[in-house]
């Protein structure tokens, strides 16, 4: 008998079905956005000195890694079913010791880290697309070093002197990985729920200490076969401490003891009880560890006594913005791989077309070719947003009593993390929809971005927390000021840019987040929390859309100026003109408060 798969005719007999050669075409190799990298970060990170220098070398030997080394392994670690836990030992995919020990080797790791713990000292935001490139190519192996740099940037915030000397150089050089242990089975969002002890200790071989015990869930790459020793960043209460939030303290508790050259030694209490299967990311690893089985893990604490949950965050902002990296990144595997399927794949004459054309790609189609812009306009004005952010991280570091510097840093993290990570799922899901039916089997491998893309709206708090951010604490502490300077610039752009349908849209768009944010100020907290996703969802929108002006403002006079101003308009034309609907539900916030949750 025969059926229809999307568009496919495929022939089922009583133990195959047998396609046609498309659905076999292997995934489409990735190739690193070189140029719209460039142009993003010369018109948004104005790189100067060394890092304008080596900007150009380190982009192309990034990419190399990125396309030889990494892209290979993705599909097939997908496939294989990801790592594996035996025997207490939990096992990586094929090859991901070897492209691990180059990448250590050729000292990636350390990038944008200080160079007195044995980093490059370059900026974040040059860091940003390189991140992007490991995790546009093997995402599930990238998240281990991704966890690593907050690992080692909360260290070098908090750590003390003895934890910086014998953990932090090893952190940097990406000899050990460091991971965050927050979540345990009653406690997620609310970390005041933790459970997990510290118990203080002091003996002749490990001096003051604490002995930690409890459960952790959910920690990525908690284990591994890459790396020596790995480094545990927990969250746990010692004794007497107050309830809640204010009771929490942090800790560093390493899976080997370190004897007295600083090499692994005695193995800690600590044990993997089981990886969880996942909806995707399946080489990576997710831990769920037991700490203190027997005696207490060893651990010591980091910073003050119940104020672990402010050293956390210097981690989680880090990973925040990362994450962020990782949508763009997401998001630019899958248009890659729907444009060139587009590009090949033939089926019908286009609307439009001559009689004589029948045999032009889908393509040519109004509708296919939409989706395609919309995955391209919406990566392109994301990856400058993630820069953005990463520009701002950068000058709050190098001004620590900049002010302005770091509010514009905290105002921005919970916008591209929550804005680029929800693109990114929708991207990934457009993708698919440009492959037809042949984007719903795992053989062509469209399904894996949208598997993998799922997590990101979820962890290092999910989105629904960074609107909460973004309203109650970002815009709550200086009653929008932060927001109001950041408008500001945008309205300096807009005025920059000749008459178009890109000045036209993007001016409504800015007077629409205007009118939010001085309306969010203005509104108590519970009906404010209402309206925070929609207005996460407009700031995005509209900042994304000034980013792309910018591009456009910069790009040169030629055939990639072109290109830009087209993306740029179907940008204006398509994303920006949602900006005037988000504003009713933002400010319909009784409609949600004032439902009863037993109606639900």
């Amino acid at each position: 008998s025969a059926c229809l798969v999307g568009s496919e005719m495929c022939i089922r007999d009583r133990s195959a079905m047998v396609m046609p050669p498309i659905c076999r075409e292997r995934v489409m190799p990735y190739a690193a956005p070189l140029a719209d990298m460039r142009l993003a970060l010369a018109t948004i990170a104005g790189l100067t000195g060394e890092a304008a220098e080596l900007a150009g070398p380190v982009l192309e030997e990034a990419a190399r890694f990125a396309e030889s080394e990494l892209d290979p392994l993705n599909q097939p670690a997908d496939r294989s079913g990801g790592s594996v836990l035996e025997n207490g030992v939990v096992r990586t995919p094929k090859g991901f010791r070897e492209a691990y020990r180059a990448y250590v080797d050729a000292g990636w790791m350390g990038l944008a880290s200080d160079p007195e713990h044995g980093g490059q000292g370059l900026p974040l935001a040059l860091a940003a697309p390189v991140i992007e490139m490991w995790n546009s190519a093997c995402m599930g192996w990238a998240l281990c070093p991704l966890l690593n740099h907050g690992a080692l940037a909360l260290l070098e915030a908090h750590g003390s002197d003895e934890q910086k000397r014998l953990y932090l150089r090893k952190l940097v050089s990406g000899e050990w990985t460091g991971t965050m242990n927050l979540t345990e089975p009653q406690a997620g969002s609310d970390l005041g729920a933790l459970r997990s002890r510290a118990v203080p200790a002091r003996d002749e071989r490990w001096g003051e200490h604490y002995r930690i015990s409890g459960q952790k869930i959910f920690i990525t790459y908690g284990d591994h076969d890459l790396t020596d020793n790995i480094v545990h960043m927990v969250l746990a209460r010692a004794p007497d401490a107050p309830p809640g939030s204010r009771g929490i303290s942090l800790f560093l508790v390493p899976k080997f003891l370190p004897d007295g050259d600083g090499r692994p030694g005695q193995r800690n209490d600590i044990r993997t009880l089981r990886l969880e299967e996942k909806l995707g990311i399946h080489a990576s690893p997710t831990c769920v560890l037991s700490y203190g089985e027997e005696d207490g893990a060893i651990g010591w604490r980091i910073g003050d006594e119940n104020r672990g949950l402010e050293c956390m965050f210097t981690m989680m902002n880090s990973e925040r913005l990362l994450v962020a990296v990782q949508g763009v990144a997401i998001a630019e595997r899958a248009y890659q791989q729907a444009r060139e399927y587009a590009r090949t794949r033939v089926q019908g004459r286009p609307l439009g077309a001559p009689p004589d054309k029948a045999g032009l790609p889908i393509a040519y189609h109004p509708d296919v070719r939409r989706m395609l812009l919309s995955m391209r306009a919406g990566t392109e004005a994301a990856r400058g947003l993630v820069y953005c952010a990463a520009v701002a991280i950068d000058a709050a570091r190098l001004n620590p009593n900049d002010e302005r510097a770091q509010r514009r840093a905290d105002l921005l993290i919970p916008v591209v993390k929550g804005w680029c990570t929800d693109l990114a799922v929708e991207i990934a899901s457009t993708g698919i929809q440009v492959h037809g039916g042949m984007g719903y089997v795992e053989e062509t491998g469209v399904a894996q971005y949208l598997r993998d893309a799922r997590i990101l709206p979820i962890y290092e708090g999910t989105n629904g927390i960074q609107a909460n951010d973004l309203v109650g604490r970002k815009l709550g502490r200086d009653r929008g000021e932060a927001a109001r300077e950041l408008i500001a610039e945008m309205r300096e752009t807009a005025s920059a840019l000749k008459p178009s349908p890109v000045t036209e849209r993007l001016a409504a768009g800015i007077d629409t987040l205007e009118h939010a944010t001085e309306y969010l100020v203005q509104t108590g907290a519970p009906l404010a929390a209402a309206g925070s996703s929609p207005y996460l969802a407009l700031f995005g929108t509209v900042a994304g859309g000034w980013m792309l002006a910018r591009q456009v403002l910069a790009a040169k006079d030629d055939e990639g100026a072109a290109v830009k101003r087209a993306v740029a308009r179907f940008y204006a034309e398509h994303y920006l003109t949602r900006a005037p609907a988000y504003l009713p539900a933002i400010k319909a916030g009784a409609t949600v408060t004032e439902f009863d949750p037993d109606w639900l």
